[in-house]
């Protein structure tokens, strides 16, 4: 193997170990919360954890093969209840608030989940 090869694949490496280090917010009064989201895909993923990310405030990291998330935030400046009202406003159900039928309607058609019961 040439050695440019292989120092590229050691910083390769280097660099994909660090990652969920650096993905990982730090709030100063940092509280989290694991919730039930409903969703589907690898676009609710995304769609998800955007609608629920506040620069400096919240960060959602959700799991579509659990339904999970992990929400984070300072809880000096926002609340579980106020990211999940802002996840339900862009179509996703969860265990506190049922997302408006409009917003749910509008998700693509693969994002559109088996719906809980009112």
């Amino acid at each position: 193997m040439d050695i440019h090869k292989l120092l590229f694949a050691l910083l390769l490496f280097a660099g994909l170990t660090t990652i969920p280090e650096r993905a990982s917010a730090q709030f100063a009064n940092e509280q989290s919360d694991t919730v039930h989201i409903y969703g589907n895909c690898e676009m609710c993923k995304r769609n998800i954890e955007r609608a629920g990310k506040q620069k400096k405030t919240s960060s959602v990291i959700w799991e579509p093969t659990t339904q999970l998330a992990v929400i984070r935030y300072d809880s000096a400046k926002t609340s579980v209840t106020e990211i999940l009202k802002r996840i339900a406003a862009a179509g996703y159900d969860s265990e506190v608030f049922r997302a408006p039928d409009d917003a749910y309607r509008r998700l693509h058609t693969c994002c559109q989940y088996e719906r809980p019961p009112k």
